[in-house]
């Protein structure tokens, strides 16, 4: 008979591996790393995007 325990591990497998749930976490990780890159206050990571920031409507800059 299963335990109740690997009834679950396995649930939580299915769940993780689903298609919907990696796309979320393949997108939040790319928006992690999209907003550190550009509100980074480290200066030759704000240099090097400056312009960028200036010429995306959406990010404002100062």
């Amino acid at each position: 008979m299963v335990s109740t325990s690997s009834r679950v591990w396995r649930r939580t497998q299915q769940m993780t591996l689903s298609l919907p749930v990696q796309a979320g976490l393949l997108i939040g990780l790319c928006m992690l790393v999209l907003w550190t890159f550009y509100f980074s206050t480290y200066p030759p990571a704000h240099d090097t995007v400056h312009k960028t920031r200036h010429h995306t409507l959406m990010v404002a800059c100062h």
